[in-house]
């Protein structure tokens, strides 16, 4: 039972591959490499790939007999702040990928469910889910500057890399707190 799409496809979509010029013989192999801009929102609420950044595409896109599987690696920055520090980040991240999209009306339609496999819209592919989640998935979910990153004092809220060795804050327990005033007498 052939699957409807919500929606159609736009050929000239960043991360839409249009495969025409593949055969559709198991064993054809195009490569394809594009440089296309981020989408929004790919990310999380410390670190992120920033809207418009440059993605770099190197991927493999060969014919088997059930659709297209489109192999390779996603790359490109990512920017956000630490998770201790707050102090900026700028990285780069470079995900594999790796997800066969079945052709319209195949046996895959029968034999998996519609997460399973990706799909396509006659020749088009859209790589959008796909590089969605392999870069989401690859972020730290708490990213920091360095891996001893020591964090803010949770008292003045100063970098302890500003701080000196020996700094410290006087805690007094409030139930000795009348005690310490007649210390001072």
């Amino acid at each position: 039972m052939p699957k409807n799409l919500p929606n159609q496809l736009d050929p000239r979509s960043p991360l839409v591959l249009d495969t025409r010029e593949l055969p559709r013989r198991p064993g054809a192999l195009r490569t394809h490499k594009r440089v296309v801009p981020a989408p929004a929102d790919l990310g999380l609420e410390l670190i992120s790939v920033p809207q418009g950044a440059d993605l770099s595409l190197d991927l493999r896109l060969e014919s088997v007999s059930e659709g297209v599987l489109v192999s390779g690696t996603v790359s490109g920055p990512v920017a956000g702040e630490c998770g201790r520090c707050l102090r900026e980040i700028n990285d780069s991240v470079t995900v594999t990928v790796q997800q066969l999209y079945a052709y319209e009306n195949s046996t895959t339609d029968v034999t998996t469910e519609e997460d399973e496999v990706g799909r396509m819209q006659g020749d088009l592919i859209d790589l959008e889910p796909e590089v969605r989640d392999a870069l989401v998935l690859a972020l730290p979910a708490n990213p920091l500057c360095r891996e001893d990153c020591p964090g803010l004092c949770p008292e003045c809220g100063v970098h302890w890399d500003d701080l000196p060795a020996d700094h410290r804050h006087e805690q007094l327990d409030p139930r000795w707190a009348g005690l310490s005033n007649l210390k001072e007498e």
